[in-house]
């Protein structure tokens, strides 16, 4: 079987192979040394998102001017030779302009800069020169692209010749599913106006939609971007941030979408009733709400699976009305107001809302809550939950409540209410360093990623160690990256890795 492969006798396997080494760069690179069928399957892979890699050499950028007529490269040799830079451009065995399937203009950006190794402003013609260039070689060399990120910085301007070529090739938006666009002030109106009109002409495929403005937009943009919505076939995921002003109907455009449409991510945007329309979408299982005044959830009436509200000052009867609409359909709640002087209002009505309505979360992360009994209660009655990230305080514990051991019975209760259904437990609180040993020693939950703050002291590495012998389900334990685990003693991190994997925190943080 094995020279029936590397001859590509078997494509459908070989495909299939090629597929789940997607994202295995170094692995790629192996497979196109194998044999030349195999160099064909390989190479266009790894040319669908080379400005991804920001560790990445920009001398790759050479290879796609080799596929430039004669005219243009001697048109951008003079240009690169008036600024004292000497590049040549060597004819390759493919052309790779076609290959790219994922482009993001400021790593393309970024990518060109370190490439002509200058960074004077007064280099900013050539630098624009260059990517408008590239972006024309992509466009016409017949490539079909599935992602895009229209992260505009302040200096850069789209070529009247780009307009022309994606009004030929139409293939160029054809196929993609997955759009981004950053607004800045000092950017050309009207290049991004035409830029949007061209993608609504030419894509009906957008599934994901995600818009930044850092700063206010004019009317024309958001008219442009209702275009672009309305023509799409089934929108699935839409974000916005930054509007503090009018949406000129945008929000309202999502009417549209009102089929399909599941997810809604706001962030750092003013309250409008536009977002009454989400009303309609029947679909619509998540909302996220970010650095938001949360008089939105006022308005909102339906029932949902998952909802963030996050950096925001979280009103308990609001929420506790939100809590009791979505009822048992709420799997996934991530609760995380400002700060502890801008904590949760009213903790025990909120913790009382979530016990009483939503039996069925399996996820659940809380931030600046009391590290009170109501909420080791609540923990426990969520029978279902799987994911915990708790992140709370203790300075307003009443000391006649707490035993004689204080928040040693404290830990020592939570550790043994965990839900037996409990994977995923997120304690990176500083506070609770000393007492890892005690929840450790009274844990019967089955985890198998466990992230704290770190591995500094004795108990808590036997009690890691005895821990993982008694349930033996715990894989990986995530610890801050500042922890310092290299100063761990050799034979005491063999001990440990001997039992789990020890890796950075954010290695393993599951977000939902």
């Amino acid at each position: 079987m094995a020279p029936k492969i590397l001859m590509g006798d078997m494509p459908e396997l070989i495909e299939h192979i090629f597929k789940n080494l997607n994202n295995e760069i170094s692995s790629l690179y192996s497979c196109a040394l194998v044999s030349r069928h195999w160099c064909k399957m390989s190479i266009p892979i790894l040319w669908q998102n080379p400005f991804s890699f920001y560790q990445r050499n920009p001398l790759f950028i050479s290879n796609y001017f080799s596929s430039l007529d004669e005219y243009e490269k001697i048109g951008l040799k003079e240009c690169l030779e008036e600024c004292g830079i000497n590049k040549e451009f060597s004819k390759t065995l493919f052309d790779y302009a076609k290959f790219l399937r994922i482009l993001y203009l400021n790593r393309l950006e970024y990518m060109v800069k370190n490439w002509i190794d200058l960074k004077p402003v007064s280099y900013e013609r050539l630098i624009n020169y260059i990517i408008n260039l590239l972006l024309k070689l992509f466009i016409e060399s017949g490539a079909t692209l599935h992602e895009l990120d229209l992260s505009f910085s302040r200096s850069f301007q789209l070529m009247p010749e780009i307009f022309y070529s994606l009004g030929r090739n139409g293939q160029f938006f054809s196929r993609i599913q997955h759009l981004s666009l950053s607004i800045r002030s000092i950017i050309s109106i009207e290049s991004v106006t035409t830029l949007l009109r061209a993608l609504a002409e030419n894509t009906t495929k957008i599934r994901t939609l995600k818009l930044v403005f850092y700063s206010n937009p004019e009317s024309q943009i958001f008219h442009a971007l209702i275009y672009v919505i309305k023509l799409q076939e089934r929108l699935r995921l839409f974000r916005i941030a930054g509007v503090y002003t009018e949406f000129h109907g945008i929000i309202s455009a999502l009417e549209c979408q009102k089929n399909s449409l599941q997810e809604v991510d706001i962030q750092d945007c003013s309250f409008n009733a536009e977002f009454s329309v989400l009303n309609n979408c029947k679909n619509l299982e998540t909302i996220r709400i970010t650095r938001c005044n949360t008089e939105l959830l006022k308005i909102l009436d339906y029932k949902i699976s998952t909802l963030e509200v996050v950096d925001a000052p979280i009103d308990a009867q609001t929420m506790a009305l939100i809590l009791e609409k979505a009822g048992i359909l709420l799997q996934r709640l991530i609760l995380e107001s400002i700060s502890i002087d801008e904590n949760i209002l009213d903790e025990s009505l909120l913790l009382e809302a979530i016990k009483l309505f939503c039996q069925n979360i399996t996820y659940f992360k809380i931030g600046c809550i009391e590290f009170s009994t109501q909420l080791l209660e609540l923990i426990g009655n969520l029978h279902k939950l799987q994911f915990l990230s708790v992140w709370c305080y203790i300075n307003i514990i009443p000391v006649e409540e707490l035993p004689v051991e204080g928040l040693n019975i404290r830990v020592m209760q939570f550790s043994k209410i965990l839900p037996l259904t409990l994977q995923y437990l997120d304690l990176r609180n500083i506070w609770l360093d000393p007492y890892i040993d005690i929840l450790l020693n009274h844990c019967l939950a089955p985890l198998k990623k466990l992230l704290i703050n770190g591995l500094d002291n004795e108990k808590n590495i036997k009690a890691l160690i005895e821990f993982c012998a008694r349930t033996k389900t715990l894989k990986y334990v995530g610890v801050r990256e500042y922890s310092n685990l290299e100063a761990l003693d050799d034979n005491i991190r063999k001990e440990v890795e001997a039992n789990v994997a020890l890796v950075p925190d954010h290695y393993i943080v599951v977000n939902c």
